[in-house]
């Protein structure tokens, strides 16, 4: 003769086993977790405080421009010189063109982007760095200054001020202007042709 279950044995074999009812509950729960979290997520979005991510968003969906307007005010692309490529020193190339310049001249973004760095250091001494259309960054340097309370982070457009012509950096001893240059995923692209594409 079998020995008889006590009660916590008999409670063990007597509970059913989960139904379709309890499956469906923690489906129906997990469901409306994702809807929840969905929601938060497209709310989170519309805010002012993803505006930066919004703009870098629509900035990678964008396709590289194929023509610029002049970043420095008064002048005009048939009068920068075409010294993308020449020799710099023995180590280096010029990895954009010289835009010559009144000291203090105006210099503007010619894409919209956000400033990624406003900084002074190295050759470029002061400069400006914009991450424009297919992610390109776009280089503003030797600025004498830089346009008041500029920041990283900050969104600017074609047009907003970022700073004036100067020669700081390495260009100490040359005429004031901006050196103007473009990066990709490729490297360094020749901002001159796209400049006089808009002339």
């Amino acid at each position: 003769m079998l020995p008889r279950p006590n009660d916590a044995v008999r409670t063990m074999i007597d509970r059913p086993a989960p139904g379709a009812a309890f499956r469906w509950r923690n489906r129906l729960l997990a469901m409306l977790v994702l809807l929840a979290l969905a929601l938060a997520a497209a709310w989170a979005w519309q805010q002012p405080f993803a505006l930066q991510a919004r703009l870098a968003w629509r900035l990678a969906r964008m396709p590289a421009p194929t023509a610029l307007p002049m970043p420095v005010d008064g002048v005009r692309a048939r009068q920068v010189a075409d010294t993308f490529g020449a020799p710099r020193g023995s180590d280096r190339q010029h990895a954009g063109v010289d835009i010559f310049a009144r000291a203090g001249t105006p210099v503007r973004s010619t894409t919209p982007g956000i400033v990624i760095a406003v900084r002074d250091r190295g050759l470029g001494g002061r400069q400006v760095w914009v991450l424009g259309p297919a992610h390109e960054r776009h280089y503003y340097a030797h600025l004498r200054d830089w346009a008041p309370g500029l920041a990283a982070g900050d969104i600017v457009g074609p047009g907003s001020v970022l700073g004036s012509v100067g020669n700081t950096g390495n260009a100490r001893t040359t005429p004031p202007h901006l050196h103007y240059g473009i990066y990709g995923g490729d490297g360094a692209r020749d901002p001159l042709p796209l400049l006089r594409a808009t002339h």
